[in-house]
């Protein structure tokens, strides 16, 4: 694929100078009242620009990925089979998250970006030192996960469903160490100010994928159980060709070497701040991996809790992982597309701008109000076509309406805190890019905490649901602490700016949910082809909703929409 990163200047490049007098399209008031340039790849507005990149790469890999759903819905629906891939799919893709795309890039951005600005040399001897430690550490952990698995796989009785799990796991473990050494490689291009080839990297995980998938099901007529095989198969061939991808984009930038000493120092700091890391940024992740072994104990232990003398029926059947998943890939959709690329976009400008408060306030509150100008209406709009949504995107093949109606609860549930995702996103970046590591672990511990404490007590009452209620909960009181905390610690006033915005956006998404919510009460016509007459509705109700929203934000002259709309704002 062909380089697509945007003409800016080097991310070295000093911030602009404050600008005094005649106020431009590129310039804001800080929260003193001075005016601030804003443009620039170092300054305040830099990152929108890779943001923009960023996003538009990861759309094209969701729509890809949603193709991907289309089809595996299709053929698997919501079989016992397809939750047993999924739990199977968690493990190596969680890993990716809170190591690759988490705990060691959010430890290791800020130490190679300040030293690929001031020691090129020294950061290429940690760069080398960061990816040979990585690597050699994670296919370890594969080997012995491969042996604890084949015992666990031999010797323990466990769930009819079991059997799957396990092989699935043990195909696609290989598949940790490659993904998280792209997005560790990844980590490094965009301390180079380069986005596009680690957004990308996710779409040749989508084509394999689909290709997989399409060859066993539809071209060979394989069983469900060899389709699934393949597509496991599948996922291991996309991390050899992510990692090879990602590598060769970043040649030019990084001379590895084997002579590392000189930055054991800084690999040491890295380290130490990778454990609180861990937890700061990965309660999503670790409340996502506990949903699924929860929702996916029917298939690894059985249908009951096995306590001697009175089993008790658990709550949930063996469906229920693989209707989280395709729920949790809806909701991820605009995380995704959105505000992990505001996050990750302005993660290395937040670090290049700690000594100055002014600027790093700005940055940080630019970050916030657009994550909250995305993520407010993405919230509410998938609660008001979860169900044209899903109908669209799954309903079909083994698909059934009972799976459908069960995955829009479930949606539901997780839709209301998209919002609350997207912002711990920026906010726990801040405060890694201000070195605090202790401030997010401890609120991602107690996020953490409630969100298992919840996820027991509400699978009895919402069953699978009860799981997205839960995650949904504890993201919002995350990022309600945090949000505090950040403008306690980090940028005193910062308040002060956002919350007028996120009230603004707040009630321009009230006017497109009434405006949604009115034309969802017309008549539909149902003649003709049944997937037709649905896209078209989903189509009518989405533009009138993002075409409402647009529009206000234009008459009301929200910042937020020239932001996105300028590359160079």
């Amino acid at each position: 694929m062909p380089d697509t990163d945007p003409q800016e200047p080097s991310p070295s490049t000093a911030p602009p100078a404050p600008v005094q007098g005649s106020r431009c399209e590129d310039e804001e008031t800080d929260t003193v009242g001075n005016e601030r340039s804003v443009g620039g790849a170092g300054g305040v507005g830099g990152f929108v620009a890779h943001a923009h990149t960023f996003a538009g790469l990861t759309l094209v890999s969701r729509v890809l990925g949603l193709a991907r759903d289309m089809i595996c819905s299709r053929v698997f629906g919501a079989s016992g089979l397809w939750s047993a891939w999924v739990v199977a799919f968690v493990v190596p893709n969680v890993f990716r998250r809170l190591f690759g795309e988490g705990a060691l890039s959010a430890a290791f951005i800020p130490e190679y970006t300040r030293l690929s600005d001031s020691d090129p040399q020294t950061a290429a001897k940690l760069a080398s030192l960061t990816l040979a430690g990585t690597t050699l550490l994670l296919t370890g952990l594969v080997i012995l996960a491969e042996l604890v698995l084949w015992i666990l796989g031999a010797l323990t009785p466990l769930g009819e469903s079991a059997p799957d799990v396990i092989r699935f796991t043990m195909i696609m473990l290989p598949y940790m160490p490659l993904v998280c050494a792209a997005a560790l490689l990844g980590g490094m291009l965009q301390a180079h100010g380069r986005f596009a080839p680690s957004a990308a990297a996710p779409i040749v995980l989508n084509v394999c994928m689909i290709i997989a998938v399409w060859f066993a099901a539809s071209a060979n007529n394989a069983p469900p159980l060899d389709t699934a095989v393949a597509l496991s198969v599948s996922v291991v061939v996309a991390g050899v060709l992510q990692a090879a991808w990602v590598l060769f984009a970043l040649h030019r930038h990084v001379r590895w070497t084997r002579a590392v000493s000189d930055a054991r120092v800084a690999a040491r700091r890295m380290i130490f701040r990778m454990g609180p890391v861990l937890l700061g940024l990965g309660a999503l992740q670790i409340s996502t991996l506990l949903d699924a072994l929860i929702a996916g104990w029917p298939n690894i232990v059985g249908d009951t809790i096995p306590i001697p003398g009175n089993p008790i029926a658990y709550p949930l059947d063996e469906t229920a992982a693989g209707l989280i998943y395709y729920a949790q890939r809806l909701y991820q959709f605009p995380l995704g597309v959105f505000a992990i690329a505001i996050a990750t976009a302005v993660f290395p400008t937040l670090s290049r701008h700690t000594d100055d408060q002014a600027q790093f306030t700005s940055i940080l509150s630019r970050g916030i109000r657009l994550s909250l100008f995305i993520a407010l209406p993405a919230s509410v709009g998938l609660i008001l076509v979860r169900t044209e949504l899903i109908n669209v995107i799954y309903a079909g093949g083994e698909f059934t309406p009972d799976a459908a109606h069960r995955v829009a609860f479930i949606l539901l549930a997780y839709a209301p805190a998209v919002w609350a995702y997207s912002l711990t996103q920026v906010l726990t970046r801040a405060f890694y890019a201000k070195g605090d590591t202790i401030t997010p672990m401890r609120v991602g511990l107690f996020a953490i905490a409630l969100n298992l404490a919840l996820n027991l007590s509400l699978i009895w009452f919402f069953r699978e649901a009860g799981l997205a209620l839960a995650t949904s909960i504890s993201a919002i009181v995350q990022a309600l602490i945090l949000a505090r905390l950040a403008s306690k610690r980090l940028a005193p006033g910062l308040a002060a700016v956002t919350l007028p915005s996120a009230a603004s956006s707040a009630m321009l998404t009230g006017a497109m949910a009434l405006a949604v919510f009115g034309v969802s009460f017309i008549e539909w016509p149902t003649e003709g082809a049944a997937f037709a007459s649905r896209l078209a509705r989903l189509l009518v109700l989405t533009a009138i909703g993002g075409g409402v929203y647009v529009l206000l934000a234009r008459l009301t002259n929200r910042p937020e929409l020239r932001w996105l709309i300028s590359r160079s704002a």
